[in-house]
């Protein structure tokens, strides 16, 4: 895990933390649904940051003869694990709430103080945004920022991304119902906003799930990646053809490359087994996320599929 994504995530954790806290407190006075399901978005979201440190340490381990590629997706794991909370502790307990009120309206007491926690909650949420921003831009380069959430193999971060632009855009929703419940003294405004938050946090850990997903089972490198590979086995003097290659990340930082290439056939066994290890070392002076490299050396056949992933 990057320094980045650590900062990002210690960031999200004390912002939610101390929402949660004082979310809760405000509940206590308002008896408002869209503050009840606010609070249990940030104690999920809490939970959560602690779930994605915990795949962090799990993924540092070292192999094992159970595990010999190592535990890197660990990472991938408990970030799924994140967006199953999310679904179950935000989303549905949210709309939950507030189709309960929908049935029993009742206005929002104590406006002042949902209205207050609510903006400062609008402050610390901007302010943890803004660091998981500022480390995804050291990661994403020219990407735009859904390629970067669709393919981006460092999990931690799309999730605080959409975490705590999910959160942001829950506290202006449960602000806008508190307001609508406090100026008409209806409080359906309240249920609708609890709704519309459930409905959001919902949304949001779908998107991740079904990422987290695909890396999960397993994902090829990035094109820019696959490239580097390429021209680092073609530009071998004793390769002539890469007859067949295959990618597979087994942690964010942790690239596994197999291929077969087809050597010069004048080179002997140690011609060859030379060659191998010149071409490793310039695969992975290329990539350096390249961690495990399988070449085998054979002979070009026409019937064969062509290079892939």
């Amino acid at each position: 895990m990057t320094e980045g994504s650590r900062k990002a995530i210690f960031a999200a954790f004390a912002a939610n933390l101390g929402l949660a806290v004082t979310k809760f407190v405000a509940w206590l006075f308002t008896g408002a649904a869209s503050m009840l399901a606010e609070t249990v978005h940030s104690l999920a979201d809490t939970a959560n940051q602690a779930l994605l440190l915990v795949g962090g340490a799990r993924a540092r381990r070292a192999a094992t003869p159970e595990h010999p590629f190592g535990h890197g997706r660990e990472r991938y794991f408990w970030s799924f694990v994140v967006a199953i909370v999310l679904f179950l502790l935000g989303g549905l307990f949210a709309i939950y709430q507030g189709a309960s009120k929908l049935q029993h309206p009742h206005g929002v007491e104590s406006p002042a103080w949902a209205i207050g926690v609510l903006l400062v909650g609008i402050a610390l949420e901007g302010a943890s945004l803004r660091t998981a921003v500022r480390a995804s831009n050291a990661l994403r380069g020219q990407a735009g920022w859904w390629a970067f959430i669709r393919h981006s193999k460092t999990p931690e971060l799309p999730v605080v991304l959409l975490e705590d632009a999910g959160a942001l855009l829950g506290l202006l929703l449960a602000l806008a119902a508190v307001v609508a419940s406090a100026l008409t003294g209806n409080g359906v405004w309240d249920a609708l906003g609890s709704i519309a938050i459930g409905g959001l946090l919902t949304a949001i850990s779908l998107l991740l799930a079904t990422e987290m997903k695909s890396i999960l089972i397993g994902e090829s490198g990035s094109e820019s990646d696959l490239a580097a590979v390429r021209a680092a086995l073609s530009g071998h003097p004793q390769i002539t053809r890469i007859l067949h290659m295959r990618t597979q990340h087994l942690g964010p930082e942790d690239l596994l490359v197999a291929a077969k290439v087809e050597f010069d056939t004048a080179l002997d066994f140690r011609g060859v087994a030379a060659a191998l290890n010149e071409a490793e070392a310039a695969v992975r002076a290329a990539v350096p996320a390249v961690g495990i490299i399988y070449l085998e050396p054979d002979l070009h056949d026409p019937g064969r599929s062509p290079v892939t992933r």
